[in-house]
């Protein structure tokens, strides 16, 4: 029973159904603030490495938003002795694939792929992140809104507490009748729904960084390589005007 738990935590669908006929998505407060980030990166450490890796990024890195080397040696790396290693998970890919038949998907860069699905990465994770309810009728006693018959457990339980739904029916607006969904907190966590909210704000922002560490400098260089080539415009104007001023 325990093995087939955890082999339905780890068999992600390929597609997210919604309860509707529109996905609703609430907008996520990212932020490049390092506190936020930092508190992001702690979050992830503590409740999403566990069980994901993000191979594609090195301990190293987390200097980037502020921490010091020895910070994260103390309070970041448990599955790792060197702060260049990579975030991998104690449970190895190749492991996990013959004792499951999957291994946990890697979140590297899993903000930048649920933009590629849905518009925006960062508000789906942070409206999935907040939308968990209890159903005993799962394998794992967890549904979730936008992600309907997830095989994950909702892994920040403790800190929102659990949610419970009131699922009616109203008209789709074609002659039919589309699913909705209403979440009640039933038992509370250790935070307030504003904290939490904010919380999953900050995890959603270490993960929207994760996925692409040089952003703000790439954007940075962008606008540069922007300003010099109008200036080069202006100058090949200018020398197209003298150039041509004897002709016209």
């Amino acid at each position: 029973m325990i093995k087939k738990l955890l082999l339905a935590s780890v068999l992600v669908p390929a597609a997210v159904l919604a309860s509707g006929p529109e996905l609703h998505l609430d907008k996520a407060p990212v932020s490049n603030d390092p506190a936020a980030l930092q508190h992001g990166a702690k979050l992830f450490v503590n409740y999403c490495l566990n069980c994901h890796g993000a191979s594609y990024v090195r301990y190293n890195r987390l200097t980037e938003i502020g921490l010091s080397t020895d910070a994260i040696k103390d309070n970041l790396m448990f599955t790792a002795e060197k702060v260049g290693e990579q975030m991998t998970i104690a449970m190895r890919p190749a492991e996990a694939k013959a004792w499951f038949g999957a291994a946990p998907p890697d979140l590297s860069v899993i903000a930048r792929s649920r933009a590629s699905e849905f518009g925006s990465g960062a508000d789906w994770l942070y409206t999935y992140l907040r939308t968990f309810y209890r159903d005993p009728a799962r394998p794992t006693g967890w549904n979730n809104v936008i992600f309907e018959n997830v095989g994950m457990p909702h892994i920040l339980y403790e800190l929102q507490g659990e949610q419970v739904a009131k699922i009616s029916e109203k008209d789709d607006g074609h002659g039919g009748k589309a699913k909705e969904i209403t979440l009640e907190l039933a038992k509370p966590g250790k935070l307030s729904k504003d904290e939490y909210d904010k919380a999953v704000g900050d995890l959603v922002s270490y993960l929207v960084w994760m996925g692409e560490p040089v952003a703000d400098k790439r954007k940075a260089i962008g606008k540069v390589v922007l300003a010099a080539l109008a200036g080069l415009f202006v100058l090949s104007f200018a020398l197209k005007k003298n150039y041509w001023k004897d002709i016209h």
